[in-house]
């Protein structure tokens, strides 16, 4: 497939002068309603990857393939530009350069390597840690030199501003930007003061996580200080999940099917998946109709 004009329209995303605000997808169908709805961008996450993938908590036990697969699944199902979070990209720099390789590969349009130490390492700490500063360097130099498609977006990402300093995450992202990425992405923040002061030190376009709540969910200062993509979270995999429960208990419960609430109506069914192309293909190329009818 043509993976090209989705990253165009990201790259439009960055060079534009307003914030959009992700709908985050997980699955073909969560993909296609957020195309629906309008969002500019998805964002698929490691950890719903792990969830909706493994059924497991964001530990870094998710394998690359299984992730690129995952986003290829997202892919193949519309046309939403789709940023990822590609962890520590699965190891070393040369793991990093591999990541690049296979992501690409899978359609994503915008993909962040960040500077963290994972997976957990062994010892009697859980605190997060980061790698050295040169070694996050060579892992951006890998992934710019993994990239075949130069209109593929790759962001360098740190948590620094939050695990260690201000002044540490200033360094990094310095570094990261010299290195060549296309846009910086803060994890972590939580105060105004630290977005800007990664704004004052690079020229780059910002991504931002943890942008759902307190001072930080102001449109108009995003948009003033560069943030181009502020991340709100992973609700809709929750709603998901608790929409699954609640149906599965009400039937085992005893509820009757007819008297369950809350399910998507026969029409939504049909919009998300495609119904309609899918009946003019049998049509064309079985001669008949879904169903024999």
């Amino acid at each position: 497939m043509d993976w090209v004009n989705r990253r165009k329209k990201f790259r439009k995303v960055l060079q534009g002068k307003k914030c959009v605000y992700p709908g985050s997808v997980y699955d073909a169908l969560s993909a296609r309603i957020a195309e629906d709805l309008g969002f500019e961008v998805g964002m698929f996450a490691g950890s719903t990857g792990s969830l909706s993938v493994l059924g497991a908590p964001d530990l870094i036990v998710l394998t690359l393939s299984e992730f690129a697969q995952q986003a290829l699944r997202i892919n193949r199902a519309g046309e939403l530009p789709l940023m990822v979070d590609a962890d520590h990209g699965y190891g070393n720099a040369l793991n990093v350069k591999r990541t690049v390789e296979e992501l690409e590969t899978a359609g994503v349009a915008a993909l962040t390597i960040e500077d963290t130490v994972l997976p957990r390492p062994h010892g009697p700490s859980g605190k997060p840690t980061l790698i050295s500063i040169d070694e996050g360097i060579g892992k951006m130099k890998a992934a710019l030199a993994g990239r075949q498609d130069k209109t593929l977006v790759v962001a360098g990402r740190t948590s620094a501003f939050k695990t260690t300093s201000v002044k540490d995450g200033v360094a990094r992202i310095k570094a990261y930007e010299k290195a060549g990425v296309d846009a910086i992405f803060l994890a972590s923040v939580t105060t105004k003061a630290q977005v800007e002061a990664a704004r004052d030190a690079v020229k780059l376009p910002l991504l931002l996580g943890g942008g759902g709540t307190g001072e930080i969910y102001d449109k108009k200062w995003l948009d003033a200080v560069g943030v181009r993509v502020c991340l709100t979270g992973h609700q809709p995999i929750r709603a998901a999940v608790q929409g699954l429960y609640n149906t599965l208990k009400a039937l085992r419960d005893g509820v009757a099917p007819k008297d369950l609430t809350g399910l998507a109506s026969g029409d939504l069914m049909n919009k998300v998946t495609r119904l309609d192309n899918y009946k003019k293909w049998t049509k064309d190329y079985l001669g008949g109709e879904i169903g024999g009818e």
